[in-house]
C-alpha cells in the first residue's frame, strides 16, 4: 500500500525539528562561551519556529485543519494530548519571544534564567509536535480537512 505524506506539514513539522535541533546546539555554543555563534544559531532556530508558525497559520486559514483519523476510542487521548500540545507551543513561544528579547537587549540575568527553561519547554514541543504530526499522517490516516475547532474538538 502506497502512503503519500502531506507537503505543507511534513515542511512545518521539519521546521520545528529543525528549529529544535538548532537550539540545542545553541546551548551547546553558550555553554563553550561563544556568544556571538550562540545569537546566531539562536535567531535560526526562532526563524525556523517562525516558519512553521507561519505555514501553520496559513494553512489553517486558507485549507483548514486535518481532524484525526484513527480509531474512535483513541480519539479522546489524542484530543488531549493535542490540547496539550496546542498549550505547551504558547507557553513556549511567548517564553521564547521574552527570551529573545531579553538576549538582543543584553538583559544577560533575565536571559540567562529563561534561557534554559525555554529551551525545555521547547524541547517538549517539538516531541509533541512530532507525536502530533505522527499521529495524523503516519500512525492513522488524516480526516477531514476542516475548522480549527471542529479538527481539535471532533465536531
Amino acid at each position: 500500500m502506497e502512503h503519500s505524506f502531506p507537503v505543507l506539514p511534513t515542511i512545518s513539522t521539519s521546521c520545528i525539528v529543525i528549529s529544535a535541533v538548532l537550539v540545542g546546539y545553541g546551548w551547546y555554543l553558550i555553554r563553550q562561551r561563544n556568544v556571538e555563534a550562540h545569537k546566531k544559531v539562536m535567531l535560526s532556530a526562532a526563524s525556523f519556529a517562525l516558519l512553521f508558525f507561519i505555514i501553520y497559520m496559513s494553512r489553517t486559514l486558507f485549507i483548514g485543519n486535518t481532524s484525526f483519523g484513527g480509531p474512535e476510542r483513541v480519539r479522546i487521548y489524542y484530543t488531549i494530548f493535542l490540547i496539550f500540545h496546542i498549550c505547551l507551543a504558547m507557553i513556549g513561544a511567548i517564553f521564547g519571544i521574552v527570551t529573545i528579547l531579553s538576549g538582543l537587549k543584553n538583559n544577560l540575568i533575565r536571559h540567562k534564567r529563561l534561557g534554559p527553561i525555554t529551551s525545555v519547554i521547547w524541547f517538549c514541543t517539538a516531541v509533541t509536535g512530532i507525536a502530533v504530526y505522527l499521529l495524523l499522517y503516519v500512525f492513522y490516516r488524516g480526516g477531514e480537512t476542516t475548522s480549527m475547532i471542529k479538527a481539535i474538538l471532533g465536531f
